[in-house]
């Protein structure tokens, strides 16, 4: 019996263009049984989604996407199966928004003082639709005509002399021990971008082992087919968990739903096995 699993799905809670309904609407209509809401820095789709997932007979996992720092480098924490009510995790979610905000503030300052026709004022007061997917900083810019979109902006915008420096986001053993505390698991998300400053390896994946990381994203859509099979042999020779996602967005950046395709069959869950939310029989 196979299951047809994404495990990386985005909503409006943070950047991407999917009400928890339309998620579970096109994950019913592209045949995946279990899946799992991963939102930036936010669990503010997750018990809805939940809830949904059980109506709809599909199995479903808890999830956030954490950011983190390690040595100087952005990396991003997938924390399956946690509580969405912790309290600590939740302290931890408000911080780093508070550090992503700073981010689009600075940038947004940084553009100012070129001369573009921005404010932060009119930034502070600005609202969108969050089903356009996205943030609010490149929302507003986009309707202020400074840049086209998600890739204008990556681009030509957010580079120097307009990128500011990574702010203080925790470091990966703090954000693993935050997971922890929730009740779940930590993976490393899509190290082939994670990674890609580095390449990756049997030694560039190592380091996360004494982090306290137990296990990869092996199938992504940042992923070729050697990057796949270098993780999947990395997690085979030290028995760390398998999973595997599209990063959708619902549109916003591609990455269509459950591509690369991946079934139960191909993860490895181990502990998280006990934390998937069975559909309702």
């Amino acid at each position: 019996m196979t299951l047809r699993t994404d495990l990386h799905i985005h909503t409006t809670a943070s950047d991407g263009r999917w009400h928890p309904q339309e998620v579970v609407a096109h994950v019913l209509e592209e045949g995946i049984g279990l899946f799992a809401v991963i939102d930036h820095e936010s669990v503010g789709s997750v018990e809805a989604a939940a809830a949904l997932a059980r109506e709809a007979g599909l199995a479903f996992l808890n999830g956030v996407e954490i950011s983190a720092l390690f040595e100087g480098s952005v990396f991003h924490i997938l924390g399956y199966g946690i509580d969405p009510r912790h309290a600590g995790l939740l302290d931890l979610l408000e911080a780093n928004k508070a550090r992503m905000n700073w981010i689009n503030e600075e940038v947004l300052r940084r553009l100012i003082a070129a001369g573009y026709p921005v404010s932060l004022a009119e930034y502070e007061a600005f609202e969108y639709d969050l089903s356009r997917g996205g943030w609010k900083a490149l929302n507003y810019l986009i309707d202020k005509g400074v840049c086209q979109g998600a890739q204008d902006f990556f681009t030509r915008l957010f580079v120097d002399p307009f990128r500011p420096p990574a702010p203080d986001f925790p470091p990966v053993p703090e954000v693993v021990d935050a997971v922890r505390a929730a009740g779940g698991v930590p993976i490393l998300a899509h190290p082939g971008g994670s990674l890609r400053h580095v390449g990756v390896r049997g030694e560039t994946l190592a380091p996360f082992r004494a982090l306290g990381v137990t296990g990869l994203e092996c199938y992504s859509s940042y992923h070729d087919a050697q990057t796949t099979a270098v993780c999947l042999d990395f997690c085979a020779r030290h028995d760390w968990l398998v999973t595997g996602g599209s990063d959708c967005h619902g549109g916003f950046v591609g990455r269509p739903l459950g591509v690369p395709r991946v079934d139960a069959s191909d993860l490895r869950l181990g502990e998280l096995e006990g934390l998937v939310r069975a559909p309702v029989r």
